[in-house]
């Protein structure tokens, strides 16, 4: 048997003048035996049935409204497997990163990466929008460890300055990722195809690639 304990929601966003419905995001904690504790979310933004592993082992279950609270409890169940698989690997990745610096040394380090990712990241960006003809509303540079870069609904592009740690041409792939999330605000195969065709076929080998790196 799954737990269940009811943690809360956040609305969307206001929503549209009239009768329009403004559905809010849905959050429950779910204590699976196996995975232990799983974050439930039933959102108007998701698309699909999706599941993240973020770095520190923690798992989100998100889904549309449409789909059923038992279907995508099953579609946890079916993942399982991966899911524990993906936990063993990214914590192998964070076991061999170097020791944690000192908080001063620490500071120094990311106003270092700042710099670094201010002088290279907003050329970058134009640059790959200029060739690809995808526009974006704004770029913000942020010390985001939980992801490498992020799009919104306003085509709004954020990246995180530890991107300065990959190599140049991860970098290019990260923000060719966002920037196709200016035509398609999801992951659905037109996305993929979109931003595969971009990377000259080479989509799958990067992403793989990406997955060897994690955030300092």
């Amino acid at each position: 048997m799954i737990g269940r304990r009811i943690r809360g929601g956040r609305s969307s966003g206001a929503g549209r003048r009239g009768t329009a419905t403004v559905r809010a995001t849905l959050v429950e904690v779910l204590e699976h035996p196996l995975l232990g504790e799983v974050t439930l979310a039933q959102s108007p933004r998701a698309r699909r049935i999706s599941i993240r592993v973020r770095a520190t082992g923690a798992v989100r279950l998100s889904y549309p409204y449409g789909v059923s609270r038992q279907r995508a409890v099953a579609f946890l169940e079916e993942k399982s497997v991966w899911i524990v698989a993906t936990r063993e690997r990214v914590a192998g990745r964070r076991a061999a990163l170097p020791p944690q610096l000192p908080p001063a040394e620490q500071k120094a380090r990311i106003e270092e990466l700042r710099r670094a990712a201010k002088a290279d990241l907003p050329p970058r960006i134009a640059a790959l929008s200029a060739a690809t003809g995808l526009k974006y509303a704004a770029l913000t540079i942020r010390a985001s460890r939980t992801r490498w870069g992020s799009c919104s609904g306003r085509n709004r592009i954020s990246l995180s300055l530890f991107l300065m740690t990959l190599p140049e041409h991860l970098r290019d792939f990260v923000i060719l990722h966002e920037l196709c999330h200016t035509v398609h605000h999801n992951h659905s195969p037109r996305f993929h195809a979109l931003l595969d065709r971009l990377t000259g076929g080479r989509e799958k080998e990067l992403n793989r690639e990406l997955r060897r790196y994690a955030v300092p």
